[in-house]
């Protein structure tokens, strides 16, 4: 398939799931916006380069999504969009009773609300011409739950719910919603990670990944970043038109526990 002709903002997108997103759009045709919360001369590099590698036209743009004003002027600098992908998103990990009050504002700040912005901003454009894709990244964490992370899963849910809801809003007029829910994923951030693992638990790679990082998720393996951003891809094709209001899980059968 292609998306030529096709602009595709994702949020998030200098690193990880939101940057193997972006490149297996870009290698479908689309025009990508990247976007993070800084500007610095990597970041647009990083944008020359994957134009580069695709042929595609790719640039930057900064936007603090925490902020509900960068959030909606990330689309209008954008020029608006036809695919819109709500990645970005931040963790931490505390007992409820413990859990700053700072950081459930920010969480939900990054991980949901900037979603309802964007796409409060994207969906004119989309309505105008009669074709739409809108994707957010939710986690396996969006459909069910563990402990301490209060934060995260109650906005993972909550971008579940703002999905359906969009999808039901726009229904019939071309533009789907749906929500990825990948489990673990390894991305430079979880791979920077598995070292500390082997020195806490005693472990060589191999069993610390299976055994701890990957204890519930059945397949035993990690999804990569490129599986991810294929099934973004598929989600924008014409075989996936009927698909909308729902969640597509890569988690190597997590949520079928």
């Amino acid at each position: 398939m292609t998306l030529k002709g096709r602009r595709a903002i994702v949020t998030g997108s200098n690193s990880g799931i939101g940057l193997g997103i972006a490149r297996e759009l870009a290698k479908a045709g689309a025009e990508v916006v990247l976007n993070s919360f800084t500007d610095s001369a990597e970041d647009h590099a990083l944008a020359e380069d994957l134009s580069a590698e695709t042929g595609s036209a790719v640039r930057y743009i900064k936007a603090d999504l925490s902020k509900c004003e960068e959030a909606r002027a990330l689309v209008e600098a954008a020029g608006g969009c036809d695919i819109l992908v709500n990645n970005a998103g931040i963790q931490h990990v505390a007992k409820v009773e413990e859990f700053p009050t700072a950081k459930w504002d920010a969480i939900i700040a990054i991980n949901l609300s900037s979603a309802f912005h964007t796409t409060a901003m994207a969906l004119p454009v989309m309505k105008e011409r009669g074709w739409g894709r809108v994707i957010n990244v939710s986690s396996a964490h969006g459909l069910t739950a563990s402990p301490f992370k209060s934060a995260y899963i109650a906005a993972k849910h909550g971008l579940v719910g703002l999905t359906k809801t969009v999808a039901l809003e726009v229904a019939g007029q071309g533009i789907t919603a749906n929500a990825i829910c990948p489990g673990y994923v390894l991305t430079p951030l979880v791979e920077a990670q598995i070292p500390d693992q082997m020195k806490a638990h005693g472990m060589d790679r191999e069993t610390v990944i299976r055994e701890v990082m990957l204890d519930r998720q059945p397949s035993k393996e990690f999804a990569t970043v490129e599986e991810i951003g294929g099934t973004a891809v598929f989600l924008c094709s014409d075989a996936a038109r009927q698909i909308t209001g729902t969640t597509l899980s890569v988690d190597g059968g997590w949520t079928a526990l």
